[in-house]
């Protein structure tokens, strides 16, 4: 056994297992915990939203593309957390997309919670959000509680009794 440890092969594996997670700040543990929402504003034709005009409601702001398999994957239990909490707002920031394709997937997948398309990527890049899905709950004062990468099941009972603790 004390041989295996003096392995130069062992030592690097060590060394890259302890630095892989820290080289990454895609954790569900960002820097942004337990602070303010970075504030946005979004104008997609005639529609703006600005995230302070939610301040009083929990949100569940969720970034996604039209082309990522993920954000599809989870999007009905989106529709459904909205149906079945429409006392929260669930918000999809559609980024890394073209207009065209954002309409279609719209239409495609029957998005039946509140969504904006934002060519210019501020709102998404403010949060440090580069890969979707990510999405960050909200809390009534302004201050993200959650980060959540990749698909969730946004109706389990983990999550609901979450928001609904936040409440």
């Amino acid at each position: 056994m004390l041989h295996a440890l003096n392995s130069p092969r062992t030592w690097i594996f060590l060394c890259l297992l302890l630095t892989i997670p820290t080289g990454c700040d895609r954790g569900s543990h960002p820097s942004q915990l337990a602070t303010s929402a970075p504030d946005f504003t979004i104008t997609d034709g005639p529609q703006t939203i600005h995230l302070s005009d939610y301040r009083g409601k929990i949100v569940v702001l969720n970034f996604w593309a039209s082309w990522c398999a993920p954000c599809i994957e989870e999007l009905p239990s989106l529709n459904a957390l909205q149906k079945q909490m429409p006392q929260i707002v669930v918000l999809g920031v559609n980024f890394n997309d073209d207009l065209a394709s954002y309409h279609q997937f719209l239409t495609d997948h029957h998005v039946q919670f509140q969504t904006i398309h934002d060519e210019s990527q501020r709102s998404n890049l403010a949060f440090g959000t580069t890969r979707p899905p990510e999405t960050y709950i909200i809390d009534s004062h302004g201050i993200i509680r959650r980060k959540f990468i990749g698909p969730q099941d946004w109706t389990s009972p983990e999550i609901i009794n979450y928001l609904r603790n936040l409440s």
